[in-house]
């Protein structure tokens, strides 16, 4: 199993001693821990770890500060005490956020997460597109993509991984971004993975992973069954 390079940046050493014991007992997670913010901002520019524990209220930067100026690729787990923060979290794409203290089950569930996510991304081949939300550039892997939804201008992004982005670019649009060979229209307000199409009918499909029942318009019926015979 390849190892996974980790940057933990948090202004209380003592936090930073959890991490790293974590990680330790997780296996396979090779820790640098970093307790000034700037100093470790630039070890995560120099060497690009696969991912970073960050906290968000520090002295001197802002977590949220440096989350925002990650390398691509870099996948993101937030650590602090403070949940009011947790949306600002995820509309920075984190892969988790940890309310402090955590448990170390807490930790193992984030990590693997994280690890999921890289999976996606290597399988993809790093194929991916950027998504706007609100004023934030997000890179999503086009193999975690499990379906689209509009709402009025916006597109809901629903993912493999549970969670979704809410992209300020329209269906047809975001649509136009994405691999025709491996989405399709279903319906006026739907577009699906076809490789994470789970069971279906003429008229609703269900996709892997989750609960929904998504409607197939007639006008996309025809096609939506001959791609799936393919």
């Amino acid at each position: 199993m390849k190892t996974i390079r980790c940057i933990a940046i948090d202004d209380e050493p003592m936090a930073l001693v959890v991490i790293e014991q974590f990680c330790r007992r997780k296996g396979g997670l090779e820790i640098a821990t970093y307790s000034e913010p700037h100093v470790g901002l630039e070890a995560i520019r120099r060497g690009h770890p696969d991912l970073v524990f960050l906290d968000i209220r520090m002295n001197g930067m802002s977590g949220l500060e440096i989350a925002s100026v990650l390398p691509a690729g870099c996948c993101l787990i937030f650590t602090t005490a403070y949940a009011q923060y947790a949306l600002d979290g995820f509309d920075l794409d984190a892969v988790d956020f940890l309310h402090k203290p955590f448990s170390y089950e807490r930790f193992d569930r984030a990590v693997n997460r994280a690890l999921r996510r890289m999976e996606v991304r290597r399988h993809s081949g790093g194929a991916s597109i950027t998504l706007k939300q609100e004023y934030n550039n997000v890179v999503v892997a086009v193999e975690d993509i499990l379906y689209l939804e509009a709402m009025e201008n916006y597109t809901k992004v629903h993912r493999c991984s549970g969670h979704y982005i809410l992209s300020r670019t329209n269906l047809k649009k975001t649509l136009g971004l994405l691999p025709a060979g491996r989405f399709v229209r279903v319906h006026k307000s739907y577009v699906v993975a076809l490789p994470y199409v789970a069971g279906y009918s003429h008229t609703q499909l269900r996709m892997k992973g989750d609960a929904a029942v998504i409607p197939i318009g007639r006008a996309y019926v025809e096609t939506f069954l001959a791609r799936m015979e393919k």
